[in-house]
């Protein structure tokens, strides 16, 4: 059987780098090239159902091979990676045996993957690792993910004798530009509900997450020559950099953790005579996201009194806490939280600071906490997956597979 490592290194290699700028689903043409791939793969290993759509949706099936009815499980990850760091020409590096010290990634750019600023590194003492070279990122979200569904329902395949029930298969595009379930079809998909194997290091389980809005603000100024500007000149910047001083310095990214929410300045474009800027907005309290959202338009009000109406926002929920929803399902946490403890994986529940295609998907009727693909420091050069932690991942997988079937 082709092992969880063949495959990660396998997918890795081929670009699928999404384009937010792009209105096609997906986004990027490239992800048809490990997208149709895949679906060979499901093929192969006897998933003779498995199918893509023509927005790049991969559903397949392994049907039950019990007396008996149990629920049907989905297992989903996404075939994309980030637009923040370049997918193209990945060159995976393994680290055997990792003795705690600094990694050298690219010695020409001087690029030391260091647990001086990295110390989870110490956790992986004597393991391997698979890092980049220090151009690319890795590519272990969601890559690892997709490795370790496959190897895991290969295994099934290869070992008929190994009881379960109907397991459910989807990979999915563009998840990284927040697209990742605009058209995933749950009824068309079938599983009572799901596991996305797209969280980080080993042992984290997550079913909460960030409820999300965007906020565009466009402000208009008016420009005169600085020579004869008394009175008259109203610069678009200056009201941009007073709109952003009236937010609380201390609710920003780098200064909140765990359950603290955000509002996060993520674009500024500016001249005199009109400028953008945009936040994102995220909070796991949904009261505290709506007085969030509240406190951003009292802010618009006041500028806009003081500046005669000259500030517009575009204010949008993106994503809700699937807390919510899985609240009412806690025997899919209490199973994943068994699964791992009887494989030897400490659990880790935890509150995602961001959100994932199951937060989405739990809203749209599918259940779907988020279980740890192994990987480090994603979306970056600094990208790192200890080979353990995949495999223990596969391991999970069959484990919640094997208790399903037994209830």
């Amino acid at each position: 059987m082709t092992n969880v490592v063949d495959r990660f290194i396998k997918y890795i290699k081929i670009d699928t780098q999404s384009d937010e700028a792009s209105e096609s689903c997906p986004s990027s043409k490239k992800q048809w090239d490990l997208a149709n791939l895949l679906v060979e793969e499901l093929k192969s290993i006897g998933l003779v159902d498995a199918n893509i759509d023509e927005k790049g949706y991969i559903m397949a099936t392994l049907p039950s091979n019990l007396d008996k009815e149990v629920p049907k499980i989905g297992f989903i990850a996404h075939y994309d990676t980030s637009p923040d760091m370049s997918g193209t020409d990945v060159k995976p590096r393994f680290i055997e045996n990792y003795d705690g010290s600094e990694i050298v990634l690219n010695k020409e750019n001087d690029v030391i993957l260091s647990p001086k600023d990295f110390p989870e590194l110490n956790k992986y003492i004597g393991q391997t690792l698979i890092t980049t070279d220090g151009t690319t990122l890795l590519g272990a979200d969601d890559k690892a993910g997709i490795a370790e569904i496959i190897t895991a329902v290969d295994y099934l395949c290869k070992n008929p004798q190994i009881k379960h029930g109907t397991i459910k298969v989807g990979f999915t595009p563009d998840e990284e530009i927040g697209r990742g379930a605009d058209f995933f079809n749950v009824e068309k998909f079938g599983a009572d509900f799901g596991y996305t194997m797209d969280g980080g290091e080993i042992g984290e389980l997550e079913y909460e997450n960030f409820n999300a809005a965007m906020a565009k603000l466009t402000f208009q100024g008016r420009n005169v020559h600085p020579g004869y500007a008394k009175d008259k000149m109203v610069s678009a910047m200056h009201m941009a950099m007073e709109f952003n001083s009236l937010l609380p310095v201390n609710e920003r990214p780098e200064f909140t953790a765990s359950y603290e929410g955000f509002y996060h300045l993520i674009g500024f474009q500016g001249a005199v005579e009109e400028s953008t800027i945009q936040y994102i907005i995220r909070d796991h309290d949904r009261q505290k996201f709506e007085q969030k959202k509240v406190f951003i338009q009292k802010a618009v009000d006041f500028m806009n009194k003081k500046y005669d109406g000259r500030v517009k926002i575009e204010l949008k929920d993106q994503y809700f806490n699937m807390r919510e929803k899985i609240e009412e399902v806690m025997h899919i946490i209490d199973t994943a939280v068994e699964a791992m403890e009887l494989v030897g994986v400490k659990p880790k529940v935890m509150p995602i600071r961001g959100g994932t295609d199951g937060a989405r998907l739990s809203f749209m009727g599918l259940p779907c906490p988020n279980i740890f693909a192994g990987g480090h420091n994603f979306h970056g050069k600094y990208e790192f997956v200890p080979v353990n932690s995949m495999e223990k991942a596969v391991e999970v997988i069959l484990k919640i597979v094997e208790l399903n079937a037994n209830k």
